[in-house]
């Protein structure tokens, strides 16, 4: 029966992906060892057109050895869906809403300028009207993509540029960041990937293996029900049925320097798995789960004075396990 369900899941999402190919702005890449294929930022026409995610970087799929890392996840399906984003991909905090008065003005990195619609506190869960999309500059070539986003809108502007690179002669795909505060105000906020992380589209259960760089614990939705942490192992104990979710929005443990970046993602049934790293500390450690995708979400947290610059980098190495 377990069988069955998953080759129906495998054959549903491979049938939405083939549906779409090729609606959307899109682009692919290679360094001769992984193959990523990713959908563009576009107003009109781009599969993601909500304001919650960072528009740029959605890799829709990434082969390695015969492995698919990524893939969407979800089921129902519309632009305008907060969540509809696959891959590696970021959420910054907003900027400027407790600052203006309903139908003001705020800014959301790698969206664009928004409204703010009313007294109610800002929700990521929200879609919230695009005022200026700003400009997008996208430049591909074989193994690198450069998206570039630049707002100008009143006291807070931007210049973004997030360039995802496949190194050469390795199973490796690098973001490097680099943000500029092009206005009058200090940008202060924070940023997180969320890391929808699916490994050959099996679903979330036994077979799934986080990695931590130190012991960790956690408190929330599903944990010592759905997974448990051992030390700086989670594993999990069940399969996760769709109505269900594991969440921790504070995962406890970690250092405040640059080694608490440090996580994998496995599947043993696969023989698969993700390293991921960067080259800032992790400010805060959230954990969400459902049945079909795996997501640590390390945050790091940003300030940049007007006419300054920040930079970033997050590095994944995809690799295979030895089944001994």
């Amino acid at each position: 029966m377990k069988k069955t369900y998953l080759i129906l899941c495998i054959l549903f999402l491979c049938r939405i992906g083939a549906a779409q190919e090729g609606k959307f702005p899109e682009a692919q890449i290679s360094n001769g060892i992984l193959g990523a294929h990713f959908y563009l930022p576009d107003l009109n026409k781009g599969y993601y057109r909500a304001t919650r995610f960072d528009w740029s970087g959605l890799i829709t799929n990434l082969d390695f050895k015969g492995h698919q890392f990524y893939g969407q996840w979800y089921e129902k399906y519309d632009p305008q869906i907060h969540d509809v984003v696959m891959g590696p991909v970021e959420e910054f905090g907003q900027v400027g809403y407790t600052d203006v008065k309903p139908g003001g003005i705020f800014i959301k990195i790698g969206v664009g300028a928004l409204q703010k619609p009313d007294e109610s506190a800002y929700s990521s869960f929200k879609l919230y009207k695009i005022t200026n999309p700003g400009k997008w500059k996208i430049k591909t070539k074989s193994g690198q993509v450069q998206f570039v986003h630049q707002i100008k809108e009143g006291e807070y502007s931007y210049e973004y540029d997030k360039t995802i690179s496949l190194v050469k002669g390795k199973a490796e795909l690098v973001i490097q960041h680099s943000l500029k505060n092009t206005g009058i105000k200090t940008i202060e906020t924070t940023v997180y990937n969320h890391n929808f992380v699916m490994i050959d589209h099996l679903l979330t259960g036994p077979g799934y293996v986080v990695r931590f760089p130190s012991s960790v614990t956690a408190e929330g939705r599903g944990f010592n029900d759905i997974a448990k942490i051992e030390g700086k192992q989670m594993t999990f104990l069940r399969e996760v049925s769709k109505s269900e979710s594991l969440y921790s929005g504070a995962m406890q443990g970690l250092s405040n320097d640059r080694s608490s970046y440090d996580f994998r993602v496995e599947n043993l049934k696969a023989r698969a798995g993700v390293h991921i790293t960067a080259d800032q500390p992790v400010f805060k450690l959230a954990f969400w789960s459902n049945t079909t995708t795996v997501c640590p979400e390390p945050f790091i947290q940003i300030k940049i004075e007007p006419g300054k610059e920040f930079k970033w980098e997050i590095r994944y190495e995809f690799y295979t396990i030895d089944p001994k």
